[in-house]
């Protein structure tokens, strides 16, 4: 009885029916609840923040983690786990930017995260204006196959980013691009597609041309189909034909930019877009966020003359989702007596001049 009650409990029949079943036991006290965790190696640990910082889905996932202990907070800092840092996870505000989001992103840059050499990289090139550091990091990511990174540099190139325009390398562009559509990358397969029918950076190839393109929607499509929060398949919704797919498809909202290109939108839309009295444009393209590095960089729609496009990807894009429906042909708007700003230019990243198919 003495054993019973210095555990604070009784003799009766356990739960098997037997006399005093739990007599014998101990409950583990509240100050020892946290012994467990304590018990873990960090190994371990690690390679559990290594998971969720490869599938985190917005920033504060893994922050609200950092600040449980101080141990979580070291063990979250490892480059191993910020090495696998997913784009969601990187994905700054343009309004939030600080000394402290810089200092986080170069971290995991540091680390080996392509997402956030990628991410700084653009950030670099375009917002801040640091065109070598910019394309060091972009490179860097490109070197372990990021294939948004291996696009970037091809547009830098196609248009001569940075540099005059005497400087534009398109042969160079098109072999990122090569390497970007092998990885499935929906833009340089478009991009690439109309350099071979413009013959642009490569020998004219209209075959292969169309068949970059016809590959690039039949990508696209796919990606619709199994991602897309609109799509039938996540609404156990059948099909009646391929053409009632299509046409779903076709009237869908473009898929979300990346963080990087949705930074650089909202980073030039808050400036007036001619903050050093350049008159520099952005791309059209409103998932794009692109801006010039020098008058006359992008290449204007050359039906309407007010578009501009870093490249002929952007300008398809934008052309599906919105410009069809927008675009006034040129001659129309002068007849009325609007002049225009500026003259369609020729020259803009994968191809002489842009048109619309």
């Amino acid at each position: 009885m003495e054993v019973g009650k210095e555990n604070g409990l009784t003799h009766g029949r356990g739960a098997s029916g037997g006399e005093g079943g739990c007599s014998g036991r101990k409950r583990p006290r509240a100050a020892e609840s946290g012994d467990f965790f304590d018990g873990l190696p960090d190994e371990l640990v690690v390679s559990i923040l290594c998971k969720l910082s490869a599938s985190a889905e917005r920033p504060s996932d893994l922050i609200s983690v950092l600040t449980v202990c101080k141990r979580l907070n070291r063990l979250g800092l490892d480059p191993a786990v910020l090495s696998k840092a997913s784009a969601d996870l990187l994905a700054v505000r343009a309004n939030r930017w600080s000394v402290s989001s810089n200092r986080f992103l170069q971290r995991c840059a540091d680390a080996g995260s392509p997402e956030a050499c990628y991410m700084l990289g653009m950030i670099l090139f375009y917002c801040l204006r640091n065109r070598e550091g910019g394309v060091w990091l972009m490179a860097m990511a490109a070197l372990k196959n990021h294939a948004a990174a291996l696009f970037s540099l091809a547009v830098i190139h196609f248009n001569g980013s940075g540099k005059l325009k005497s400087d534009r390398n398109p042969k160079v562009g098109v072999l990122l691009c090569t390497r970007a559509a092998s990885l499935c990358y929906v833009d340089a397969m478009r991009l690439l597609g109309y350099c071979f029918l413009d013959g642009h950076g490569v020998h004219r190839d209209v075959s292969e041309g169309n068949d970059y393109l016809l590959l690039a929607n039949a990508r696209e499509f796919s990606a619709f189909l199994h991602y897309s929060p609109s799509s039938p398949l996540r609404h156990t919704r059948r099909l009646r034909s391929l053409s009632e797919g299509l046409d779903l498809w076709r009237t869908t909202p473009p898929p979300e930019p990346h963080p990087a290109n949705r930074f650089l939108v909202e980073w030039f839309a808050t400036r007036s877009g001619d903050e050093n009295g350049e008159g520099l444009g952005t791309c059209s393209n409103g998932g794009c966020g692109r801006p010039e590095t020098r008058r006359h960089e992008f290449s204007m729609c050359s039906a309407c003359g007010l578009a501009r496009y870093c490249s002929r990807a952007c300008q398809a894009t934008h052309w599906k989702y919105s410009h069809k429906a927008e675009c006034t042909p040129i001659n129309q708007w002068l007849d009325a007596g609007i002049m225009a700003d500026e003259a369609p230019l020729e020259g803009g990243a994968g191809g002489a001049e842009l048109v619309l198919d």
